[in-house]
């Protein structure tokens, strides 16, 4: 048995950036990661404004910036083959002013060495958490796969979007349902000067190509549960209805040359309606699973990560108890959460599920709107790049800054 101030269950965006926060406030932190690295392909990379914001009031922002990335500066959209600028990122405030295409595996790794630096701060690999200790009416701990038992005075749940242990804690969910999964696949491309990230809808068709320097990483929208009908048609089709939706990835499609190079994710939109018991607290995809509309997912669970060491740090270096202010970090996130959501359902009622039955042959008038009035653009990239009611870095640092 094992005694620690913080288990994290979880070692993705929202499960390390607690980590590092509670560690540099000088609490005893464990983070638990079931896989033996972070590479894992397609999952979110893009690290929006207010996410390297964060790391700028952490002095990390330029060591960050030193990892593998591309600059995004401008969000566009092809729609029935002509292109529209929806969104301008270089007039925010702050040095965040473009979203970094990064690699996870990148990020990840890049927080995991900052914060093994931190006196309090221990990341064990491999080790899956499968059950909670309670004990008086609280939770008190995990148990491991390995037979450990790690007892906490706050367990964080930052597992993903199918975590088990939010069931068994009992915290009820609201699905809000999503009428979208999406086909993950890469595409060689020649490196270019300009990032040519973009979105395209043609044909029924509904394609995404994020520019990653010497190749794409594409989503196909399609409707949900459809994934079988499409590979029954087979991987030829595929490449082609690809292709004609988005004419610059067909010179490298041939290269997606099986279905084991295509993976499905099942994308839902959920949320908890409570994220606490006494001893327990859930943040990122493990409280409010999101859409991959506008790539906010990530940043969102970075936010969830500062709320809560904002708001608990300090208590619990005074040796408080933290179970009384558990309810706080829901109330200051839960309205974020609500908005975006809003925003993605209102995108796939409006603009999905349109697109896909081959009903929107040219742009919607707020997009020719925002295509022509510069001015305007600075609006969704507000919205995208900087999100709802933003956090800022108000945790105690046991020292002056991160090393």
């Amino acid at each position: 048995m094992e005694k620690h101030d913080i288990v994290v269950v979880g070692g993705g965006p929202a499960g390390m950036m607690a980590g590092l926060l509670f560690a540099r406030a000088g609490l005893r932190v464990t983070v638990l990661e079931k896989h033996g690295d972070f590479l894992r392909d397609f999952r979110g990379d893009t690290v929006h404004p207010s996410t390297l914001d964060l790391f700028d009031e952490l002095g990390l922002l330029d060591a960050l910036l030193a990892e593998p990335h591309d600059k995004v500066t401008e969000i566009g959209a092809v729609i029935g083959g002509r292109s529209y600028r929806i969104a301008d990122f270089t007039h925010l405030p702050g040095r965040g002013r473009f979203v970094a295409m990064m690699p996870q595996w990148h990020f990840l790794d890049f927080v995991a060495r900052v914060a093994r630096r931190l006196a309090g701060f221990d990341l064990r690999m491999e080790r899956e958490a499968v059950a909670l200790i309670e004990e008086g009416g609280r939770v008190a701990g995990v148990r491991t796969s390995m037979g450990e038992e790690l007892r906490a005075r706050l367990v964080i749940l930052a597992d993903g979007r199918t975590s088990a242990l939010r069931d068994a804690a009992g915290l009820p969910r609201l699905d809000l349902g999503v009428p979208i999964d999406v086909f993950w696949f890469r595409v060689p491309k020649a490196r270019g000067a300009a990032n040519e990230t973009a979105g395209y809808i043609a044909q029924g068709q509904i394609v995404v190509g994020i520019d990653r320097g010497d190749y794409f990483q594409c989503a196909r929208v399609i409707r949900k549960g459809s994934a079988a009908e499409v590979q029954a048609r087979g991987l030829a089709t595929f490449r082609e209805e690809v292709a004609r939706a988005a004419p610059v990835l067909a010179p490298g499609i041939g290269a997606v040359g099986g279905w084991d190079e295509v993976k499905l994710l099942s994308v839902s939109l959920d949320r908890l309606t409570r994220w606490h018991r006494p001893g327990l607290l859930a943040i990122g995809d493990a409280a409010h699973a999101m859409s991959p509309v506008g790539g906010v997912g990530i940043n969102l669970a970075i936010q969830d990560a500062v709320a809560a060491a904002n708001i608990l740090a300090a208590r619990m270096m005074r040796g408080g108890d933290p179970d009384p202010l558990l309810a706080k970090v829901q109330a200051r996130r839960m309205f974020p959460v609500r908005v975006v959501q809003a925003i993605q359902r209102a995108a796939h009622r409006n603009v999905l599920e349109k697109a896909l039955a081959g009903e929107i042959a040219r742009a919607p008038l707020a997009l020719r709107v925002l295509n022509k009035a510069a001015l305007l653009r600075r609006i969704p990239a507000r919205v995208l790049g900087l999100g709802v009611r933003r956090e800022h870095i108000r945790s105690p640092a046991a020292i002056k800054s991160v090393p």
